[in-house]
């Protein structure tokens, strides 16, 4: 099979993919997204780009390193290009995700989670690594239907269910992965994926959420930032 972008290389320290990331493309079209992603002087790429048809296009072989997820974390996973597969979704960034597009989405989830062996969660979203850079895939993006097909993860708890401190959000969000940066960053990245008409200060809601997250999917084993 040809890979049309030559945008990656050799995952460094013979990683394997244990995550994947989500993201939208912010762009115009796919044709423009297809041409950036495959383009050497723009140094970008992701292994699937899925138009809004449903249309589903390998750019980079999944045992390589694509350039897709830039600086950021997960649990313990600092250089997450090495350790991840990257999907882009052709999106603007403000409109809903069409029906054709999430099922060829689940379809090649499936098939990836199926092949490497990834756990629910850890199919992750931009936002959700690089808190302070990103915002992809965004408000519109449909998470709980990926987890309802086993396919990512949702919170089980009833709205505001907790006996913790508010102060103990971002250890339980750190806990279920986040990176260490400031709360208002975790805040925002975990609202835009589980609450995006949330607004104000972190409340009992997002404490409960995060605390069943973090209880029944903690990163690395448990063993990552707290």
């Amino acid at each position: 099979m040809s890979f049309p972008s030559p945008n990656c290389g050799e995952r460094r320290g013979g990683a394997r993919p244990d995550l994947v990331v989500i993201h939208y493309t912010a762009m115009a079209s796919v044709a423009e997204a297809r041409a950036r992603l495959c383009d050497p002087a723009h140094e970008v790429s992701a292994h699937w780009l899925i138009a809004e048809d449903g249309g589903a296009e390998q750019l980079v072989d999944e045992a390589l390193r694509a350039w897709h997820a830039g600086a950021g974390a997960w649990g313990a996973v600092g250089d997450v290009n090495s350790r991840s597969i990257g999907i882009e979704l052709a999106n603007g960034g403000a409109q809903p995700f069409p029906e054709p597009q999430m099922a060829a989405l689940e379809r090649v989830l499936a098939g990836i989670m199926g092949r490497w062996g990834i756990a629910p969660e850890r199919v992750i979203g931009h936002s959700d690594m690089a808190p302070a850079r990103k915002s992809d895939p965004g408000p519109r993006f449909d998470w709980r239907r990926l987890a309802r097909g086993g396919l990512s993860v949702w919170p089980e708890v009833a709205a505001g269910r907790s006996d913790g401190r508010l102060s103990d959000f971002v250890v339980h969000a750190r806990r279920f992965g986040y990176p260490d940066v400031e709360e208002g960053l975790i805040l925002r990245a975990f609202r835009l994926r589980f609450r995006p008409w949330a607004e104000g200060p972190v409340d009992a809601v997002d404490l409960a959420m995060a605390e069943d997250l973090a209880a029944r999917f903690p990163v690395d084993g448990g063993t990552g930032a707290a």
